[in-house]
């Protein structure tokens, strides 16, 4: 066992996809491993930490290597540490080696997730009918679906499976996929509205039969996640004399 424990990156992405019958839900993509431990098992992508480049740029380059997908947005979710989450590698070496996973976690709409790499050791899963994961990544996704739930209430996170402009019905299907369950229209978008959250764009959206509906766009005020001080692009003020 090595003196100090590795450190890994691992990168969890939501996107939306329709399943048999029309209906849009969560899913994920998952890589198969394909060397022990657990061979053979679908896992989150990601990798080792390289020592020579920061921890999200690390995640994105893992996360480019083994889906193809590079979202121009990722966030940090949390640091996965137990003692028990990587076995031992063989008989002959029964002590594991100790595992840290830093784990990421980003939203890519659906033209972006069509891009995954096409190969038999990358498949995308929808988000509630995961197989058993290798390591602990079953109970990472678990949490990262935890903090997407938690979020869309006050941050204006579905953005980031919309394109720029949007239909008030097209976000409220975001939302039913996200939280699980039907959302009553009117008391939607009244509680939209009254949020200041979204604008409309002044046009509406064309090829339907009947009155088009309006399209929106998010207020740029509201930032896609709040990250507090670690926002890069948070404007500070110094302190007054």
């Amino acid at each position: 066992m090595s003196s100090q424990p590795a450190l890994a990156v691992s990168t969890v992405i939501f996107a939306l996809r329709s399943d048999a019958t029309g209906n849009l839900r969560l899913a994920l993509p998952l890589v198969r491993r394909i060397r022990s431990p657990f061979e053979g098992r679908w896992a989150l992508p990601g990798g080792p930490l390289a020592e020579n480049e920061s921890i999200s740029d690390s995640a994105a380059r893992t996360l480019a290597a083994t889906t193809g997908l590079t979202p121009s947005y990722l966030e940090q979710l949390y640091a996965f540490g137990g003692l028990d989450r990587s076995p031992a590698l063989s008989p002959d070496d029964p002590t594991p080696e100790r595992v840290v996973s830093i784990v990421y976690w980003a939203l890519v709409g659906s033209a972006e997730a069509e891009q995954t790499l096409a190969s038999e050791n990358v498949q995308w899963f929808f988000a509630d009918e995961l197989p058993e994961l290798a390591f602990d990544h079953n109970l990472i996704v678990e949490y990262a679906l935890w903090r997407l739930r938690n979020k869309v209430g006050y941050s204006r996170v579905a953005h980031g499976f919309l394109s720029e402009r949007f239909t008030l019905a097209e976000l409220r299907e975001v939302y039913e996929a996200i939280l699980g369950k039907q959302l009553d229209p009117g008391n939607f978008r009244r509680a939209v509205e009254a949020s200041g959250a979204v604008v409309p764009t002044g046009e509406r959206l064309g090829g339907t039969k009947h009155r088009p509906p309006m399209l929106y766009r998010y207020n740029s005020d509201f930032d896609l996640t709040d990250q507090g001080p670690l926002n890069p692009n948070r404007k500070t003020t110094g302190a007054s004399a």
